[in-house]
Order: C-alpha cells, then structure tokens, then sequence
C-alpha cells in the first residue's frame, strides 16, 4: 500500500511527489512538518525524542554534580571535563526539545517523572572511579538507545535521524574518554 506521500515511479524514473509539494504549500501552522514527515510514525518518533530528553537531562545533572564532588589527584581535570560533558548534554537537550517542537509535540520537562522517563541512571557517588564508571555506563545506555533509535526512524524522518547520529556521534566520544580515564 503506497504512504500518501510516496512518489509513484514512472517508467522507473525518480520524480517528486507533486500532490505532496502543493500540500506543503499549505498549512504554514505546522512549520518544519510537511506531507513527507506527517506519518503515523510522527507521535512515536516524539515519544523517542522525549525519552531521550529526559535520559539527557538526568546526564546533565549526574555530571555537573560529579563536576562539584570530584575529589583526588587527578581530579581537576576530570572534574573540569565532567563539566565539558555536562554542557554538551545540555546542548543535545536542547537540540532534542526544539526538535520535539518542530514536528508539533510538547517537549516533556516534567522533574517529577525524569527518572523514569530516562534511559540512564542519576549517581550521586562521592568516589571518583565510580563517577567515571558510572558515566561511563550511562553513556553506553545513550550509546544503544540512540544507535536504537536510529533504526527505528530509517528513513521516515531524515532529520530527526541526523541529529539522533549527531548526538550519537559525541556519546561515543564520551564513553571512549570515559573508558580511558577508568584506566588510569
């Protein structure tokens, strides 16, 4: 069964859909969701979005407070990268919540169901190798999720996937320095 969207070949050609391109011509309202991204998959894709907001938030806050707590020798500049990573996390929050907006869902900010909603868990450690290894686990569940999230999307929303592989792309530079300063 063809999407309302699908382009019909003709005699094997690659052509655009000009039902669609007339569509988006019209309700101006919905922005950045035209007839290619207004699927029954838009809500589902929204529910992702707002899991892996919650998941950055909870990251956000794990890292700034391990940024605060970290204590010993090699401390200060781990501590000062927590805060790097705390930053980035924020950013990819961000990044997710205007997303959410744009193809009209409601960015989910509520501080009483964070936790739950999140993929990672908050650690309130006072132990600098279990701050890293924490992290690190953390960043890992990000990995997978987002690596998840990915497949699920394919090509219904190209978009939303590449800023899912971006944000992807920076968790697995994360866990990789993580990994190496468990070492250490």
């Amino acid at each position: 069964m063809a999407s309302k969207t699908e382009n019909k070949p003709s005699s094997d050609r690659l052509v655009l859909n000009e039902e669609a391109l007339k569509k988006a011509k019209s309700s101006l309202d919905d922005g950045a969701v035209t007839p290619h991204n207004d699927g029954p998959w838009v809500k589902d894709i929204i529910d992702l979005l707002n899991g892996s907001l919650a998941t950055e938030l909870v990251c956000v806050l794990r890292y700034k407070r391990h940024h605060y707590m970290a204590d010993g020798l090699a401390s200060p500049a781990i501590a000062e990268e927590f805060l790097v990573h705390a930053q980035e996390e924020q950013g990819h929050a961000d990044r997710i919540a205007e997303r959410i907006t744009q193809l009209g869902g409601e960015p989910d900010f509520n501080p009483a169901t964070l936790l739950e909603r999140s993929h990672a868990d908050y650690n309130d450690s006072n132990d600098l190798k279990e701050m890293i290894r924490a992290n690190l686990i953390a960043e890992r569940v990000a990995i997978e999720a987002y690596s998840q999230m990915v497949d699920l999307i394919g090509d219904k929303d190209p978009t939303t996937r590449r800023l899912v592989e971006e944000i992807l792309n920076d968790e697995q530079e994360h866990a990789e320095e993580l990994k190496t300063w468990l070492a250490l």
